[in-house]
C-alpha cells in the first residue's frame, strides 16, 4: 500500500507515529508530497485526493482513503494490536471523545495560529488573517489548561494506557514549536512531563 504524506505536516505524521507504534510501518510504502511545491494540489494528486489533503492511502484495489482517522481505522482494524482506538464499545468511544476533544480544540487552533502568522505559510494560506491567528493561538492556551489538568490525574491523554489520542496531541504539541509554545514555559508541567515522554518513544522519530 502507498502512504502519501508530507515531511514536517503534523496530520502525515499522526498516521506514521501511528502505524510505528503498530510496528507495522514498514509494510508501506511512503511516497513524499511537497507541499510547498504545490504537488498536492497537482491534477495527479487530486485524482486520489480530491480536496488535496495529506496523508492519502491507496488500498490494494485502487481506492484511496484520506482523512487521518479514516486511516487509522482501516490500519486498526488489519493490525489490531497493540490495541490504540479501544478494545470494547465503552472504551472506544471514551478513547474517540479524547481524540476529539484534542483534534478540534487543541490542534486545530494550533493549525489556525500557524496558518495565519507565520510567513513560511503563506504560500499555502491565501490570504492570511493574522489577527484571526492570534485569537486562536489564545484559543490553544485555554485548551492547554484543559489538557494539563487531565494529565494531573491521569498518566495519558485518554487515560491508563496510550492510544491515538496521544499521537493526536503529540504531533499537535511538536507543531505548535513553530509558533513558539513551549507547554513547561507556558506553567503546564503536566503537559509538558507527558510530552518529553512522547518524545522519548522511538515512534516520535518518524
Amino acid at each position: 500500500m502507498k502512504l502519501h504524506t508530507a515531511s514536517r505536516a503534523p496530520n502525515p505524521r499522526r498516521v506514521l507515529m501511528f502505524l510505528a507504534e503498530k510496528r507495522v510501518l514498514d509494510r508501506f510504502e511512503l511516497v513524499n508530497v511537497d507541499l510547498n511545491a504545490q504537488e498536492h494540489k497537482s491534477a495527479a494528486f487530486r485524482a486520489k485526493s480530491p480536496l488535496a489533503r495529506v496523508p492519502a492511502l491507496e488500498l490494494p484495489d485502487g481506492r484511496v482513503l484520506t482523512e487521518t482517522r479514516a486511516i487509522c481505522t482501516y490500519a486498526e482494524g488489519l493490525f489490531p494490536e497493540p490495541n490504540l482506538m479501544g478494545v470494547d464499545a465503552t472504551e472506544r468511544a471514551f478513547i474517540e471523545m479524547a481524540d476529539r476533544r484534542v483534534e478540534w480544540y487543541f490542534m486545530l487552533p494550533i493549525g489556525h495560529c500557524i496558518r495565519h502568522t507565520h510567513p513560511g505559510l503563506a504560500p499555502l494560506e491565501q490570504p492570511q488573517f493574522p489577527e484571526f491567528g492570534r485569537s486562536q493561538g489564545e484559543k490553544l492556551r485555554e485548551v492547554a489548561a484543559w489538557l494539563d489538568a487531565e494529565l494531573q490525574r491521569q498518566p495519558w491523554v485518554a487515560g491508563e494506557r496510550l492510544t491515538i489520542a496521544d499521537i493526536t496531541a503529540f504531533c499537535a504539541i511538536e507543531f505548535a514549536r513553530l509558533m513558539r509554545f513551549q507547554a513547561g514555559a507556558e506553567g503546564f508541567h503536566a503537559l509538558q512531563a507527558w510530552r518529553d515522554r512522547m518524545a522519548a518513544r522511538p515512534s516520535a522519530q518518524v
